[in-house]
């Protein structure tokens, strides 16, 4: 989808320049977050984990979820959940399980070596967080409010699929 696609003739040309301008943001800051994390790992060596799982173990943190659980959770955004979880269990940064009740369900937990990962990406972001507040970047009230803004697009584009489709 092009961001800078013709404008239509509606009456706040401006507020459309505006959120054009916010949802090429969105996506050119995801592309960067999944490149710092790239920076990161050859940084430190990792190079067999890339960023997508990087952020997926980050996510799952000490949960132990299924596969559909990923995405409704939110942590997982991508559409090839299964492949990188299949990845994940076979390199042995995953356990995975079958779960008792509904077998056709599998439940999945990081491994020491996944917990490792996870830390690798937890001190980034805490580097991060501590460089974007000492050097007044960002302070905690305008972060707040960022997110909250955020989260009302969030619910408005998801209340946009579940009810006009």
């Amino acid at each position: 989808m092009s961001m800078h696609a013709p404008m239509p003739n509606g009456p706040d040309q401006g507020f459309m320049a505006g959120y054009l301008d916010a949802l090429s943001l969105v996506e050119r800051l995801h592309r960067l977050l999944l490149d710092v994390i790239k920076d990161e790992f050859e940084r430190v060596g990792v190079i067999e984990v890339n960023a997508v799982q990087a952020l997926l173990l980050f996510n799952i943190g000490d949960n132990e979820v299924t596969a559909g659980e990923l995405k409704t959770r939110g942590y997982y955004q991508g559409s090839n959940v299964s492949y990188n979880l299949k990845k994940l269990v076979e390199m042995g940064y995953m356990h995975h399980q079958r779960c008792e009740i509904d077998r056709r369900s599998v439940r999945v937990r990081l491994t020491q070596r996944g917990r490792e990962i996870r830390n690798v990406v937890a001190d980034l972001f805490a580097r991060h967080a501590d460089g974007l507040q000492s050097r007044d970047v960002l302070n905690a009230d305008r972060l707040e409010e960022i997110t909250a803004s955020l989260r009302r697009v969030e619910r408005y584009w998801t209340d946009q699929i579940r009810y006009i489709y």
